[in-house]
């Protein structure tokens, strides 16, 4: 057996610490995109709070997919979205990154977490929800479904693409989006900068 290597089986995982199996666990997904998503109440009361769950679902339509955790206390952005039936995504620039992690402290929902941390609520047209004005890859999103996963009581939130706003030279002719300086996230609390490699051809047998 290789001294080196570290091996943890289903056993121990159980058995260690919460902190550290949650933060291994959530790590070992590997780096991925992260967004603010932007929520308000029917009161007026905004919202903002940074996930790693974003996930692609579909293109035709047009469809994103977002895990919560388990509602055994209060989940202001799943109250909003249920509630409205309207959220943003905003995609954050490495420069801000300390005020956007900033938004996943547990304030209570009469503060706004953009004044809090000191970001800007931005309106376009009629939706309801507010974007970041300080990020430059802004997605409005309307909520379509959500599923119950049973085994551990997160629930995935399924919501379609309504309209996308970014900076001309962030699109490619072939639809490609550019990410470079757009913040990743490795876990809860670890980030990476995004550098692009190269864009392969499309693969053929």
């Amino acid at each position: 057996m290789n001294e080196n290597l570290l091996i943890i089986d289903k056993k121990s995982l159980a058995e260690s610490e919460k902190l550290f199996r949650t933060k291994l666990i959530n790590s070992l997904a590997g780096i991925r995109s992260v967004a603010l998503i932007g929520t308000k109440s029917n009161c007026g009361e905004e919202n903002l709070a940074i996930f790693n769950s974003l996930i692609h679902l579909g293109a035709n339509p047009a469809l994103f997919g977002l895990i919560t955790r388990p509602d055994s206390v209060e989940r202001h952005t799943l109250e909003n979205i249920l509630e409205t039936k309207s959220y943003t995504l905003n995609f954050i620039d490495k420069k801000w990154r300390k005020k956007a992690h900033q938004t996943s402290a547990r304030y209570p929902k009469q503060i706004s977490e953009f004044d809090a941390v000191n970001l800007t609520p931005e309106y376009f047209g009629n939706c309801f929800s507010p974007f970041v004005l300080e990020a430059e890859i802004k997605v409005e999103m309307k909520f379509e479904q959500i599923l119950d996963i049973e085994i551990n009581g997160t629930k995935m939130i399924i919501g379609s693409i309504q309209k996308i706003i970014l900076p001309k030279n962030r699109v490619e002719e072939d639809g490609l989006v550019n990410f470079e300086n757009i913040l990743l996230s490795g876990g809860l609390d670890a980030y990476y900068d995004s550098n692009f490699l190269e864009q392969l051809p499309y693969a053929k047998p």
